[in-house]
């Protein structure tokens, strides 16, 4: 399974690449993006290795990382990303929006975008998890079918979907 370019309404959600790193380190560079994540703003160069990382993969046989950057369709802007790890039929996901970019929906309709493409490869079960006060996350997982549950790994509360179908 590899990551490839899909397009909602506003955006396009553009594969990772390394080359990415730099105009992402200013959508991340907020201090407030880690009120609930912990850590703060990466460097280009940090970006960078990460995203090697991350395209790289986990060279797990059976697991994938998909990592999209998500860029305005109306100005070529990125924004943010969206990423899901895939075990089998299972899909963790997470989304992050640049905060000069929150409050104008593009999380809720990069993370419905997400679901509908992992769906669409197969995915039966997306999960989430999101830090009991961050309203918006859950309020996006909430739109991208997510229940809320009683789990609560590393003080995040796992979300997740009822399988799909085969």
């Amino acid at each position: 399974m590899i990551a490839t370019r899909f397009d909602t309404e506003r955006l396009a959600l553009l594969p990772l690449h390394v080359e990415y790193a730099e105009e992402m380190a200013g959508v991340l560079a907020a201090s407030e993006l880690y009120t609930f994540t912990g850590g703060g703003p990466p460097t280009a160069e940090e970006l960078a290795a990460r995203y090697e990382r991350q395209v790289a993969g986990p060279g797990r046989p059976g697991e994938y990382w998909l990592n999209w950057v998500a860029s305005s369709l109306e100005d070529d802007a990125l924004v943010g990303y969206v990423q899901a790890t895939v075990t089998g039929d299972e899909a963790e996901i997470a989304w992050v929006i640049g905060t000069a970019w929150q409050g104008r929906g593009y999380a809720k309709e990069a993370a419905v975008g997400l679901v509908t493409w992992l769906q669409a490869h197969g995915v039966r079960r997306i999960v989430a998890h999101v830090h009991p006060d961050h309203g918006a996350s859950a309020a996006v997982a909430a739109v991208v079918g997510l229940t809320r549950t009683d789990v609560v790994q590393d003080g995040e509360v796992r979300w997740e979907s009822e399988p799909r179908g085969k």
